[in-house]
């Protein structure tokens, strides 16, 4: 349930990434990329982590 809730928060946080590269790069914010990038990361790290533990022959 908890990883679901991770992927669903990582979900948004990548696509609000992608909308905020898109823009021109005049209106882009740099410190909102930075922020969101770094959260991005971590949770996607944390979903992969959670995900090879679930794996058998890591039991």
């Amino acid at each position: 349930m908890a990883v679901g809730l991770i992927g669903l928060a990582s979900l948004v946080i990548w696509i609000t990434v992608s909308r905020e590269l898109s823009k021109p790069s005049k209106k882009q914010s740099k410190q909102k990329i930075i922020t969101l990038m770094s959260a991005g990361s971590l949770s996607t790290l944390i979903i992969t982590v959670s995900l090879f533990r679930d794996l058998p022959f890591f039991r």
